[in-house]
């Protein structure tokens, strides 16, 4: 049975204060990162099979206990953790239009969504998240200090009718950015 999620996603961007700008950019983030970083990179953490979260199942629209392809990176401005991003993509995706991202190692995925005018993005959705929750957890291991809660999005992509979802758990160090351009 995939983890359970604590977190309710949203739709409307409420109450974010400080975060918003992050939050609400639909354009790429990649592209926002590196106008703020010298050196900007991508480091993968993890990449396997695994069950998503429940209600990544729900919004991919898979059979539960499925496994996909998750796969977990930090987007970094040197050596300063900014977003913990997540990924699901079913394997019938894979063997068709998402072949391709199996094979980005610390390559950005951002970068390659972005590229292709064919993909769709679906609208955002934000949460709140807090140490109850599995993504919370996943990003805060990466963390010095552990706050208490840090903000989210998640969008689902599409490509040949074929869905991702790409969650992004932005880190406290994104703030110290600046504002965007």
């Amino acid at each position: 049975m995939p983890m359970m999620n604590l977190h309710q996603w949203r739709r409307a961007p409420i109450g974010m204060g400080r975060w918003r700008r992050w939050l609400t950019d639909h354009g790429s983030l990649t592209q926002r990162l590196r106008s703020h970083c010298q050196t900007f990179r991508v480091q993968r953490l993890r990449q396997a099979t695994g069950l998503p979260f429940r209600d990544e199942v729900e919004s991919l629209h898979l059979r539960r206990n499925r496994n996909a392809l998750i796969r977990e990176v930090l987007l970094l401005c040197g050596d300063a953790p900014l977003v913990f991003a997540h990924t699901v993509i079913p394997f019938d995706g894979l063997r068709g239009p998402w072949q391709r991202l199996a094979g980005l190692g610390n390559q950005s995925l951002g970068a390659t969504l972005f590229a292709n005018p064919r993909v769709e993005r679906f609208p955002l959705e934000y949460s709140r998240l807090t140490a109850q929750d599995p993504l919370f957890r996943n990003a805060a291991r990466h963390l010095i200090v552990r706050p208490l809660s840090l903000w989210a999005r998640r969008s689902l992509f599409a490509l040949d009718g074929h869905r991702i979802q790409v969650s992004e758990v932005f880190l406290p160090s994104v703030l110290e950015l600046g504002r965007a351009p």
